[in-house]
């Protein structure tokens, strides 16, 4: 009898072992319905799920999704990368409908970006997502970044502080958890930490006042989770990445700053931490140095990888490496947040708020110089669009650009894409005798962009340029328009603008 009964509890140790291994979990997957892999995972302990621009086809189908996931487990958290602006999976393949956190940044409203984020998070919530990673809290005090840039409110730290803190208030408003990132601030860098390992050297002093500050003011308007970043940050740790490090973690963010909730890791397929650590040891070094769930699917989304972080985390607690109860510790913070999300109050009414709020932004956001007297065009141009790589958080799926918007209102619009030395010429060859719309993005990070516009403009001096990234260089051109955004919206409100709608 007291062996039989020594034995159910070890089995009972060895499955609540197991069961919280998959809790942590945040994984993603292949294809627009579940595959029987991962709803046997949810019943086997895994409560979360991350969804991507390859799982969501429309509204509709996303609902569908969704439901399929929670009759299977009710309470399950599903997380998607919806900023809004550049970044957006609801909108995939058709560019946001909300102009992001840049032009947000730019108009300096807090109660128009409150009122962004309440109406994301509704079309959020009517689709069955309730935990969002967004917004990104980044001050973009590097102009030469090349992952955030426009995913900043922008580069004063109090601007950025105060449009973080209505972001959240907003999002959560309607009833999904908003996840503050990229913790202690990934502004700073001149590496995309999906290609390697970045590191800022700022001083502990500029950190506190500068990165911390919006994490701050997002932990104040009651932030539900933050997603660490994977950068090396010696002023904090020399030895470890922010994903990895106690000192960050644990003491810095929930110590100094007094967070209580989730604490999210980036994605560990990211090479940041995939390539010098490996994503196992990586996933059992961020639950010992303090995060709660292991965001793991952007680039690998299968059973094998789900296996393997479960049973990496297993072995960890089994030879001692992580203890348990940090294990425990986490898994009850992961399910402490499903049973928010599950609860949450909601604004039923929508405070008001315009189903329209992102074109207005996006209307609101544009700078326009005008270096004559601008007229309107009549006739169709040619939109000359000057692509740079897309760096991976955007993607390449997503369209960008003023030519789509012009041709609704200005038919027989042609439009084509340069890149590299030979931009220039190219565009002028393929535009013949039409006007000429060049479009940028972050022209101040490319030369042979500015090339390409120098070209350009001595050729066709009626030019106009529409800059889509974030405005660095003086403006020039017969009409210069900067959108402080790429999304679908942003290029509406430029296209308005040129054709005189």
């Amino acid at each position: 009898m007291t062996t039989f009964a020594s034995g159910t509890t070890a089995s009972n140790s060895k499955d609540r072992l197991t069961r919280d291994a998959l809790t942590v979990l945040q994984p993603g997957f292949t294809g627009t319905t579940a595959p029987d892999w991962l709803l046997r995972r949810l019943g086997e302990g895994l409560a979360s799920v991350g969804l991507f621009g390859r799982n969501i086809a429309s509204p509709e189908q996303l609902a569908r999704l969704t439901a399929q996931l929670r009759v299977e487990r009710e309470d399950v958290l599903v997380a998607v990368d919806e900023e809004g602006g550049d970044v957006t999976r609801l909108e995939v393949r058709t560019g946001s409908s909300f102009p992001g956190n840049h032009a947000l940044g730019a108009v300096d409203d807090v109660e128009l970006t409150r009122e962004v984020a309440l109406e994301l998070g509704r079309r959020l919530a009517a689709c069955g997502v309730n935990l969002n990673w967004a917004p990104s809290a980044d001050v973009n005090s590097n102009p030469a970044n090349p992952v955030i840039g426009v995913r900043s409110f922008g580069a004063d730290t109090d601007l950025v502080a105060r449009h973080t803190a209505a972001y959240v208030t907003g999002l959560q408003s309607a009833g999904v958890a908003a996840c503050t990132k990229h913790f202690p601030g990934h502004g700073d860098t001149a590496i995309d930490s999906h290609h390697a390992l970045p590191r800022i050297e700022a001083d502990a002093a500029v950190l506190a006042s500068r990165e911390l500050a919006p994490f701050r003011a997002a932990i104040a308007a009651g932030t539900r989770a933050v997603m660490s970043a994977h950068i090396l940050v010696p002023a904090l740790d020399p030895d470890r990445p922010a994903t990895l490090s106690h000192r960050v973690l644990t003491e810095l963010l929930r110590g100094e700053l007094g967070y209580d909730g989730l604490i999210v890791t980036d994605g560990m397929e990211m090479q940041a931490i995939a390539a010098t650590y490996g994503i196992e040891r990586g996933s059992v070094l961020a639950i010992a140095a303090g995060a709660d769930a292991i965001c793991v699917g952007g680039g690998l989304a299968d059973a094998e990888t789900v296996r393997r972080l479960r049973d990496a985390l297993v072995t960890a607690v089994r030879s001692g490496e992580l203890p348990e109860e940090r294990l425990v510790d986490a898994a009850e913070r992961v399910r402490g947040l499903a049973r928010w999300a599950v609860g949450a109050p909601t604004d039923e009414t929508g405070g008001g708020v315009r189903a329209d709020i992102g074109l207005v932004a996006a209307r609101r956001a544009l700078t326009v110089t005008d270096a004559g007297s601008y007229e309107p065009l009549t006739s169709a141009p040619y939109v000359a669009a000057f692509t740079p790589v897309a760096n991976i958080a955007v993607g390449d799926e997503t369209p960008w650009g003023v030519a789509a918007e012009l041709g609704r209102l200005l038919p027989g619009t042609e439009t084509g894409s340069f890149a590299g030395e030979d931009a220039g010429p190219a565009a002028l060859i393929a535009a013949d005798a039409r006007r000429i719309v060049a479009v940028v993005r972050d022209e101040h990070r490319h030369p042979w962009m500015t090339a390409a516009l120098d070209a350009l403009l001595a050729a066709r001096p009626d030019t106009i340029v529409v800059e889509m990234g974030v405005p660095q260089v003086p403006p020039r051109g017969a009409l210069h328009i900067a959108t402080h955004g790429a999304a679908r919206v942003c290029g509406r409100a430029a296209a308005e603008v040129i054709a005189g709608a």
